[in-house]
């Protein structure tokens, strides 16, 4: 899966004042991610804010992306939930033409064991013949899927291509890279050591700052995939500040007020999610300012 090897970035959904999806700020996102070098687009997931978006609206965003992409970027499907047989359900129902895989998050408030997670990837990789990337994020989960897990299901199931490792853990992301098959991704979910796991033999990151900053981001992903450590470091401390402010008040609060900032969304979130405070936004404004003088 060479398409999924370099910085994918996880899409927002811009709201309006009234509360409803802002589609012209969609495209405007989509456009700007093309325009700087992102490598594949991510749609529906967390950072989307999916979990506020009715099926409808989810519809509407796929379409919209679909559109503005128009065919220009490879694209990748959120799919994933806490009731197994849901997910397969969705993942049968679903038309997937346009995406060349799906992104599969571990079942979160759960907390299933190991080999309940393991039957869950089982049940939604054998309902369909597209890749699957699974999630493992256990800041949202509850659970961590364990190395061996990973493991035995890239083993096991030809489908599963790969996994969006956000454990924050260098260690257990490694033992990912040691362990499963030489073609298996190990993608970084975790924007503060993308560049260290590529640097171990990742294959590159789904990003949330990426989509505040694709060029210089998407840039330090393909220097360090080229072995340009130098150059990568360069780029990784120019923007490991942001990466900190983006996260502090939680995702996607801190990138919809740095996209705010450039100009191309208005900040809007989806209770129980709330836009950040004034002093968070002040200091990601003066961030850009000093990022792009």
């Amino acid at each position: 899966m060479q398409d999924l090897i370099g910085t994918g970035v996880a899409l927002i959904t811009p709201f309006t004042a009234a509360g409803e999806v802002d589609h012209s700020a969609l495209e405007q996102v989509v456009n700007y991610q093309i325009d700087n070098g992102i490598d594949y687009l991510v749609v529906l997931g967390t950072t989307g804010e999916s979990a506020t978006l009715t099926l409808e609206e989810k519809e509407a965003v796929k379409s919209t992306i679909t559109k503005a992409n128009a065919g220009r970027l490879p694209m990748v499907l959120g799919i994933g939930g806490s009731n197994t047989a849901a997910v397969v359900e969705e993942v049968k129902n679903t038309d997937l033409n346009d995406y060349i895989a799906i992104l599969s998050v571990s079942p979160a408030y759960n907390k299933p064991t190991r080999e309940g997670i393991y039957q869950h990837f089982k049940a939604v990789a054998t309902a369909t013949e597209k890749a699957i990337i699974l999630y493992n994020v256990p800041g949202r989960t509850a659970s961590n899927m364990a190395v061996e897990t990973v493991v035995r299901l890239a083993h096991d199931f030809d489908n599963i291509v790969g996994i969006k490792e956000a454990a924050g853990d260098i260690v257990q992301a490694m033992k990912l890279i040691q362990y499963t098959p030489k073609d298996f991704l190990v993608i970084s979910g975790d924007d503060m050591i993308t560049l260290s796991m590529v640097l171990a033999g990742g294959a590159g990151v789904i990003s949330v700052i990426g989509q505040g900053l694709p060029q210089g981001f998407s840039d330090m992903v393909r220097y360090g995939l080229n072995g340009d450590v130098e150059e990568a470091f360069e780029l990784h401390y120019k923007i490991a500040a942001s990466i900190d402010m983006i996260f502090e008040q939680g995702n996607p609060g801190g990138i919809k007020s740095l996209l705010a900032s450039l100009g191309l969304i208005e900040e809007y979130l989806r209770l129980p999610l709330v836009p950040v405070n004034e002093n968070l936004k002040s200091r990601i404004d003066t961030f850009l300012k000093q990022y792009e003088a």
